[in-house]
């Protein structure tokens, strides 16, 4: 199996918490798995329905470009104010369209809120879920929701617990495997 999983953490923020856990992820990728993780969402305009009959914006073109050549995607947001953060629903926005032929349609997908605070940004969780079923992503049924995430990540930039290191590879794993089984059932 050889996948590669778009990975979009959902805070603008340098060193946001969601950013840190996507790059821990990497280290204990199961072998043939490739988190391609991106740092544009800051660079994506606002969506505007009068800017789609045109050529697609720079950022735009490099987010669904990134979504398209990807078997899957990983979404880890942070929660603000009991929801996901503008800018990532605004990406989520600008990869939705157009209607019947976005990158997001039918894309395997899994999502992890991680948070402060001893909910682990369930809210976010389930608003992230609601926005990637409307667009018709192919969820998978592996989420995670990680409370106290400050607690979680060592200085050098690794997860402390061990089996929380584990929930996260057996998610990109399933995700993988998600993937692998969509591209399959394509195929034939």
């Amino acid at each position: 199996m050889s996948v590669t999983i778009a990975a979009i953490a959902g805070s603008l923020r340098a060193g946001s918490h969601t950013r840190a856990l996507l790059r821990a992820a990497v280290s204990d990728l199961p072998p043939g798995i490739r988190l391609a993780i991106w740092d544009g969402l800051a660079h994506v305009p606002p969506y505007s329905e009068d800017l789609e009959a045109g050529p697609a914006l720079a950022w735009v073109a490099a987010l669904r470009a990134l979504i398209a050549g990807a078997g899957a995607v990983l979404i880890a947001t942070p929660e603000y104010n009991g929801s996901i953060p503008g800018q990532l629903k605004n990406a989520l926005d600008w990869a939705s369209r157009p209607r019947g032929g976005a990158v997001l349609e039918g894309k395997p997908a899994a999502a992890i809120s991680a948070s402060p605070s001893p909910r682990g940004g369930a809210w976010a969780l389930a608003d992230l879920r609601k926005v990637l079923t409307v667009i018709g992503a192919d969820l998978t049924c592996t989420e995670l929701a990680i409370p106290q995430v400050h607690t979680q990540l060592t200085p050098d930039g690794h997860i402390a617990d061990p089996a929380l290191r584990g929930r996260i590879t057996g998610l990109i794993s399933d995700l993988a495997q998600h993937a692998t089984a969509a591209s399959s059932a394509l195929a034939a």
